[in-house]
């Protein structure tokens, strides 16, 4: 057996979640799962149908996006996590999606206004969307590059990654992470709810203001703070 067989078993459990959770449609999304001690991550494979998946068929990469193990091409956004995990020591999972909403907002270039207690359970902030590419990074390594142009939006906005899991690449579409393959699953579903709401609030209110800053304390400290209560 594969040295790499449990996270090529966390990449395809996490992978399968996309199409139950309605994030993807035919093969658009991609998750990854890191193994730091070893230095890769699993992906899926490029352009292959959710339903012909198998945890075999995962794609082991170094961090430098370099397959380690595996026949098949990695999914074409293979650099884009290899920077982010290079770069950003916390995190050991990472999701892709087109899914809908999120990729409506991206489209729109906007960040997604925090309106609700929803989104504050989740981040204090907007989701950040980050500005198009210039041309000279997209006629590059565009791949690479896209991981740049992800955490050079955390730098300029002065987030932290490991406060906010996710973000909005403007024209493009969102990426997600987290701590594990399941956590960055769970925050790209949590995102694509987020941009529904916001969307359905400003159809609703084109005036609706955003969340009151004491609200916004009190239901992401109930869940994140030092005295959090929220769950057994």
């Amino acid at each position: 057996m594969s040295q790499y067989q449990h996270i090529k078993q966390s990449a395809y459990d996490a992978n399968m979640q996309l199409p139950k959770l309605g994030l993807v449609l035919f093969t658009f999304g991609n998750v990854s799962a890191a193994d730091r001690s070893l230095g890769v991550f699993a992906i899926k494979p490029s352009g292959v149908p959710y339903e012909d998946l198998t945890p075999e068929k995962m794609v082991i990469v170094d961090f430098d996006g370099n397959t380690v193990e595996g026949d098949l091409r990695p999914s074409s956004d293979t650099k884009t996590h290899a920077v982010l995990y290079k770069h950003w020591s916390n995190i050991n999972g990472i999701v892709h999606t087109h899914s809908t909403f999120a990729t409506a907002w991206a489209q729109a270039q906007r960040d997604i206004p925090i309106f609700g207690t929803t989104h504050a359970d989740h981040l204090t902030v907007d989701v950040p969307c980050a500005p198009p590419m210039d041309d000279e990074m997209i006629k590059g390594n565009y791949e690479h590059e896209t991981g740049f142009q992800i955490m050079n939006c955390f730098k300029d906005k002065n987030l932290s990654y490991e406060e906010v899991e996710m973000i909005l690449v403007g024209n493009h579409a969102p990426f997600t992470w987290g701590k594990t393959p399941e956590k960055a699953v769970y925050n790209s579903a949590v995102l694509e709810s987020v941009a529904q709401m916001a969307l359905l609030t400003e159809q609703i209110n084109p005036q609706a203001p955003k969340l009151k800053e004491a609200l916004v304390k009190k239901h992401y400290e109930r869940k994140h703070g030092p005295d959090s209560y929220y769950g057994q």
